[in-house]
């Protein structure tokens, strides 16, 4: 196979932000090195008086300039990254003063230790570098932090140097105070396991390079699997096509089919009109015009129009209609700023559409108005379509993933910002579309932030479309700034008035006492860890700490004693269940009628409130108050619940997370019950990883959250904070496209030949940080959807068809290939919606038991195709609602899985990867290996290694270090996974990292379907993922991997070019990828530390199993050692030797010896079994794997010789 590019391996994110080379010393003809020589001073091995610590010159790092031909660059990375090196650099320079990383200090200190060190210099060098200016260590701590500080001097002045790594003790040991010393002088610090290391850039939490106890594999499979493979893929090489010319050219075609999906998303579709002559158009839209125009003038006129009109012009919208009108139709960019309850979102679209109807320009008129959620683009659609009197679906409708409601006149739709996307990718200019309204713009999701880039770009070459940007609360001055200027329109609110109240009023208010020991709040699902965080004596949470000096500052004493000391105990991580009862309890015995509206932060904390509420007396009766939940997981006919008025005397409660602030209103809500948190997303870009925790609001959102109980009449809001926590809070919430992984937008951008992503990225209202942009860029290039210089590849065009996340597309588009769709189609629905695995608090274990009878083979991903399936079959007989009940799923998540399998299948026959045929497309579904062959394609590099020790197991990632598994997985449950690796569909941080849908795989299939293998430094050496995976294997055993992987990539390849291709004639290629991973019985270890200095065709002694039993009987008697020992000694030599080592883990260890050579066994309980091993690997190494019989004997002076060659 030719080894793809370097700059093609995975990167981590900290090997981004380097920029020293490494160089291996050029050895000179007295054996010695220039390098060595020239750097003798910081060499650890130079000199015995100096420290080992060492300047690095780690695989991590990569060129700034071409490099002389006799120094050897260990990863090359391709120049769009070269080009960024600086910029990163200098990003975290500039960074540094609000980093969450050591403070640099002002460039005259920096100089002033520089000089200081630097002051005997001449000619522009270091005397430092000099042997003789390496000054003796000294046992003292002072002493040790001195010699440091003259290092990091040095350090700082050479500009191709990066950082120090050292393996002293006395420096790990001193680490603190040279920590302090490095801070001051600028430089970031880390103390890994028995390292430290002092850098210029920051320093990521877990390096593989630093890590002696990194996993690396070696392989062994059957020798008669290994024929047999090669005898499949050597008949295939036989018939194969010598050039790619003998398979039809055909285009790639975003879709060739009248489903496409410009035509799913339904955005105005304009169809080549016929050839008509331009009066008889005319004739058409003046009808039309006239048609509009006279229906909306009788509705008007009619009594229920008359009624409706008189509400309308009772909004403070509505009094500002003609200045409104006047300003959208003199500038292309207007911003509206309407307070709470001002009916901006119902009255602008609809202020549009009349006036372009009034001035006979209905029937061109085409508007089109995003919304941030699903269930704010129905229900506003709902309201508008009812206040124009009309069904929903004639002149408005809307558009959301997977359903709508519009018709062939449908002149205003309202949908989420990424239908307007997709429709972006088939026409980028929005031919035909004349408005652009986009609604809570303060929320700064990051499609609404990609959204602004692209119109932005577009408005010049569509200078008759307007674009309307709408807020309850926004920063009017950024956007105008962004878009020239653009006007801002003000539009004061109406609400009612609103009683507010803080924790220490509600407090004082109803008596209730804080104690440190009820405040802790009962979940189900990750029950434990949720505890864990409430428990006494935890380290502070960000939550936590966020409000620390606030509260230390607040002056309580207009309070009782009581309320201060209730205040004392406050914890700021508890969620409050407890005092969320009691006040709601509080509300329905004391309070006037109303709803009451409970702000939460995810589906977690809403269903265990629910709960708890149901078993209360009171709260539960469902005769006296209804409980109801919002959360955009539910399907729409749950979420039209809420706006149901509840029945006399029975009073309506709804759990909602902030998707209730904007847009929504929900008319008979009074009581507001805020949290004052909700779930954000954070993004470590430098570690590379997610981060999901409940985080503060900002004041903007309290305020909206506020507003929900003045809209119709005057309310009340009860903040479970304090009024100091609240004057604490941001103003607005840091923008999405800041805070997560950006794989999906870069894909978007280079869907929509947008130029460079970073580039693109720059012009947005606020960009990302340049190593969040590169983190995305580098996993796309790793995926295989971008090539080296950015381009979309074959695989990325699919990819930007599928509107889901790249390795899920991915996934997708293999199982359509290889023929299991069925599975693969269940797997990426599932994992697109909220998990359907419930997990009740009071039922737990039963829920658990329920799980595992579709878990039998370690895949959290295979348990969702049993759970699915089993649904579907009782469906069939109307008992879906049953199944689900009994063995503990959601009904919701079902059946969002089924619709979304509908749409992807859909979306393939799009593309022609699959044809009407089902029976076509799932010809392999039922073979588990190859379902999990497409789990692993689809999910690299989330890859992590399964080390067993003892009766459990560790698992390890490249970027994390050891991370853990959630309680929820099929696989943290297991004692034992007979597999090496999991693949993981995500990773999130907590407290530590956690993997969610696990999947176990063997090596072969992470050999063949995970991503590129390079070459090693020996022959049977395999690596991927930038050397962080090691294998090693008997050379043609890397042979056989090496040409079965580049014979299915260029399969994939071929077919997704030609997607009508026949798969017949790559039958023997697919059978012996079959047989090779469903025959892979995972024999191979894991080892630590191996050192690849074999020399080039030395072969790597790996445990191959025989086609018998490594201790069955033999010819020579009944056992591995006794039949070594006869057909050594009848062959003339001396009886074998063993040795036998007993390792820390109290397992053995055997060498045998014979003949001159020494070979070793494998991992044992005990000392004889060891024994036997050794001499079971001595007897596979002679006879090649085969069964030893008579002939063998006496053909054994000829095996050993020639066995004695092959292993010197």
């Amino acid at each position: 196979m030719k080894d793809r590019p370097k700059s093609s391996v995975y990167v981590p994110p900290h090997q981004r932000l380097r920029s020293v080379i490494t160089v291996p010393p050029a050895t000179t003809t007295n054996g010695s090195s220039t390098s060595d020589r020239e750097n003798h001073a910081l060499d650890s091995n130079a000199k015995p008086k100096c420290n080992s610590s060492r300047i690095s010159s780690s695989p991590y790092s990569y060129p700034k300039q071409p490099q002389q031909p006799q120094e050897k660059i260990n990863f090359q990375f391709s120049n769009s990254f070269s080009s960024n090196q600086q910029n990163i650099k200098q990003h975290y320079v500039q960074q540094r003063s609000s980093s969450r990383y050591s403070q640099r200090p002002s460039s005259l200190q920096c100089r002033a230790v520089i000089d200081e060190a630097s002051e005997e210099g001449s000619n522009g060098e270091l005397r430092e570098f000099e042997p003789s200016a390496c000054p003796a260590w000294s046992a003292t701590t002072s002493d040790n932090v001195d010699q440091w500080r003259w290092k990091f001097s040095v350090l700082l002045r050479d500009k191709d140097k990066q950082e120090l790594i050292s393996r002293e003790k006395k420096d790990r040991h001193d680490f603190e105070q040279i920590a302090v010393l490095a801070n001051k002088m600028g430089l970031y610090s880390h103390s890994y396991v028995k390292v430290v290391v002092f850098s210029k850039i920051p320093l990521p939490n877990y390096r593989f390079d630093l890590d002696e106890k990194r996993p690396q594999r070696e392989v062994a499979i059957d020798i008669s699997l290994q024929r047999r493979v090669d005898a499949y893929l050597g008949e295939y090489l036989s018939h194969k096509p010598r050039s790619t010319d003998a398979l039809p050219n055909t285009s790639f075609s975003r879709s060739s089919s009248s489903g496409s999906i410009a035509t799913d998303e339904g955005l105005f579709e304009q169809p080549e009109p016929p050839t008509v002559s331009n009066s008889f158009m005319e004739r058409i839209i003046r009808r039309r015009n006239f048609q509009l125009l006279d229906h909306q003038i009788s509705w008007q006129e009619s009594p229920d129009g008359r009624k409706m009109l008189e509400f309308r012009r009772s909004l403070p919208a509505y009094k500002q209609r003609d200045s409104l009108i006047t300003a959208i139709s003199q500038n292309q960019v207007i911003i509206v700023s309407g307070e709470t309850g001002c009916g901006k979102t119902t009255q602008i679209p609809q202020f549009i559409l009349e006036s372009e109807i009034e001035s006979g320009r209905g029937a061109l008129c085409n508007i089109i108005c995003t919304q941030p959620r699903r269930i704010s683009a129905m229900s506003v659609s709902e309201r508008v379509s009812a206040e124009r009197g009309e069904k929903l679906g004639e002149s408005v409708g809307y558009k959301v993933r997977l359903e709508g409601m519009k018709g062939r006149d449908t002149r205003l739709l309202f949908c989420t910002t990424g239908i307007l996307l997709r429709r972006l990718l088939v026409d980028k200019s929005l031919r035909g579309i004349t408005h652009v309204i986009v609604d809570e713009i303060h929320e700064r999701g990051m499609n609404e932030d990609f959204l602004l880039i692209v119109l932005k770009e577009l408005l010049p070459h569509r200078p008759e479309l307007k674009l309307i940007l709408m807020s309850a609360t926004l920063d009017a001055e950024l956007f105008s700034s962004y878009f020239g200027g653009a006007p801002a329109v003000q539009i004061p609110g109406f609400t009612y008035p609103v009683q507010t109240h803080y924790l220490e009023d509600i407090l004082e208010m109803t008596g209730y006492r804080l104690t440190p020991y009820n405040q802790f709040d009962d979940y189900g699902q990750e029950k434990m860890w949720k505890m864990n965080k409430q428990a006494l004596g935890r380290r502070k949470s960000q939550i936590a700490t966020f409000v620390e000096n606030a509260l230390s500052a607040a002056d309580f004493k207009d309070y009782s004693a009581e309320t201060q000391e209730s205040l004392s105990c406050w914890n700021p991580d508890s969620m409050g269940f407890n005092l969320i009862e009691s006040l709601l309890c509080n509300i329905c015995e004391n309070e006037r009628h109303g709803a009451v509206l409970v702000f939460m932060t995810g589906w977690d904390d809403i269903s265990s409130l629910k709960e708890k509420l149901q078993t209360h007396p009171a709260l539960g009766d469902s005769a006296k108050v209804l409980l109801l939940a919002c959360h955009g997981s539910m399907t729409s006919s749950e979420q039209r619940l809420i706006f149901e008025k509840a029945e006399d005397g029975v009073r309506k409660i709804v759990l909602a997370t902030n998707i209730a602030e904007t847009s929504i209103t929900i008319d008979d809500v009074v009581f507001v019950v805020d949290c004052g948190k909700a779930k954000e997303t954070s993004y470590d870009a430098l570690n590379n990883t997610p981060c999901l925790l409940p985080s503060w609001i900002s004041k903007v959102s309290a305020l909206q959250r506020r507003g929900r109980a003045g809209r119709l009449q005057p309310g009340e809001c009860y903040h479970l904070y304090p009024r100091c926590v609240y004057d604490a809070f941001a103003e607005y919430q840091l923008p999405e496209i800041l805070r997560t992984p950006l794989q999906s937008l870069c894909l978007q951008i280079k869907s929509l030949k947008l130029g460079s992503i970073s580039e693109f990225l720059s012009r947005a209202l606020q960009s990302p940080e340049i190593l969040a942009v590169q983190n995305a860029v580098e996993y796309l290039k790793v995926i295989g959807a971008l090539d080296e210089n950015e381009s979309l590849t074959v695989l990325g065009r699919y990819l930007t068809m599928l509107p889901m996340q790249p390795k899920l597309g991915k996934m997708l588009i293999l199982g359509a290939i290889l023929n299991c769709l069925d599975p693969v189609l269940t797997i990426v629905a599932g994992l697109s919606v909220r998990d359907p695995f419930l997990t009740p608090m009071d039922k737990k274990d039963l829920a658990e038991a329920a799980k595992a009878q579709f878990s039998h083979d370690y895949s959290d991903h295979l348990a969702l195709v049993r759970a699915y399936e089993g649904w579907k079959d009782a469906e069939k007989d109307f008992a879906g609602y049953d199944y689900c009940w009994r063995n503990f799923l959601s009904v919701q998540s079902m059946k969002a899985i089924d619709a979304l399998r509908r749409e992807f299948y859909s979306l393939l026959k799009d593309t022609e990867l699959v044809d009407d045929n089902p029976s076509t497309s799932n010809a392999w579904s039922y073979q588990e290996y190859i379902v999990r062959a497409v789990i692993c394609y689809g999910l690299y590099p989330g890859i992590c290694s399964v080390v067993h020790n003892g009766k459990s197991f560790s698992l390890k990632t490249m970027e994390d270090g050891q991370v853990h598994l959630c309680s929820n997985s099929v696989n943290a449950r297991e004692p034992r996974i007979p597999y090496p690796w999991l693949v993981f569909n995500e990773k999130i941080k907590v407290n530590s990292v956690f993997l969610r849908d696990s999947t176990a795989i063997s090596d072969s299939v992470l050999l063949l379907f995970g991503g590129n293998i390079l070459k090693g430094e020996t022959d049977g050496h395999l690596k991927m993922m930038g050397g962080y995976l090691d294998f090693f294997m008997k050379p043609a055993v890397a042979e056989m991997y090496v040409s079965l992987k580049k014979e299915l990539d260029e399969f994939i390849q071929f077919k997704l070019s030609n997607p009508r291709m026949d798969v017949h004639t790559y039958h023997d290629l697919l059978s012996a990828l079959c047989f090779l991973v469903s025959e892979d019985h995972c024999d191979g270890r894991f080892t630590f530390g191996k050192q690849n200095q074999r020399p080039t065709g030395a072969p790597i002694m790996t445990n191959m199993p025989t086609l018998s039993s490594r201790t069955e009987s033999g010819p020579g008697g009944d056992n591995s050692k006794s039949r070594l020992q006869t057909l050594v000694t009848r062959a003339g030599h001396a009886a074998p030797t063993y040795k036998v080592k007993q390792l820390a883990n109290n397992q053995f260890r055997a060498t045998v010896e014979f003949n001159g050579m020494q070979i070793m066994g494998r991992l044992c309980h005990n000392k004889k079994s060891a024994e036997k091993d050794a001499a079971a690997e001595a007897l596979e190494c002679i006879m090649g794997g085969t069964q030893t019989g008579h002939e063998d004997i006496k053909r054994m002076p000829e095996l050993l010789k020639k066995s004695k060659k092959c292993h010197h």
